[in-house]
């Protein structure tokens, strides 16, 4: 379920960023600034992850570009700039505890949330992807990781409720069931609404119903049910 994590914006050249060192993600970070990611946590996150371990290794060279990636089976790793400024938001107001996110996908986007939340919990409903990302996880000596191979629509009822959930699909509208997992003025973040029309959304869970912000135009592949 991984989106192809672009913003209907200008990305940027991303030339000249085709490393996998230290100075290629330095660079990354900067262009991220110039770009309007102010959160400095975030940043920081970002300027240590290694990114180029979560795509082929044929595309490592490509790791720091500004760019959504391939990752197989008709997924792409998140757009490094739509990763920042997701999880930026989701950090707006103080750090959640408890985060649910639906589609690992490469893992990356997991991995960046769980440098900076307690405890991370993510779903995927494609099985191969899934298992790359566990060993990542692995490799990486990530331990506040919990994942699970299911049907993101559904989310994780046994582990709810969640301080924050996180979507990394877009579906014409959020399922009615991760919504009765967010506890009380609990943050739900997710791309909506049909291809080519598609809005980021932040959704907080308030005594009077559900208050909806926009905060803008993105581009991500269909939140879709099932298992693979």
């Amino acid at each position: 379920m991984k989106p192809t994590g672009s913003l209907t914006r200008g990305a940027g050249d991303a030339q000249g960023l085709g490393m996998t060192s230290q100075r290629a993600r330095d660079r990354l970070v900067m262009r991220l600034r110039e770009e309007g990611i102010r959160d400095l946590r975030v940043l920081d996150v970002m300027r240590k992850l290694p990114r180029h371990l979560f795509v082929d290794e044929a595309l490592a060279s490509r790791a720091y570009e500004d760019t959504a990636l391939p990752i197989g089976h008709g997924q792409t790793i998140s757009q490094p700039w739509i990763v920042a400024r997701m999880t930026a938001v989701l950090l707006e107001g103080g750090v959640p505890q408890r985060v649910l996110e639906i589609g690992t996908g490469s893992g990356y986007q997991a991995a960046v949330l769980a440098s900076l939340v307690p405890e991370l919990f993510t779903v995927e409903r494609i099985e191969e992807l899934l298992r790359q990302a566990r060993r990542r996880f692995r490799q990486m000596k990530i331990g506040n990781i919990r994942s699970r191979h299911d049907d993101g629509a559904l989310g994780w009822s046994a582990e709810a409720p969640f301080d924050a959930i996180i979507l990394t699909a877009a579906g014409e509208i959020v399922p009615q069931e991760l919504f009765a997992q967010l506890r009380p003025g609990g943050v739900l973040l997710a791309p909506v609404g049909p291809s080519g029309q598609q809005q980021l959304v932040r959704m907080r869970a308030g005594a009077d119903g559900v208050e909806t912000e926009v905060l803008g135009p993105v581009s991500f592949v269909p939140l879709l049910g099932g298992l693979a």
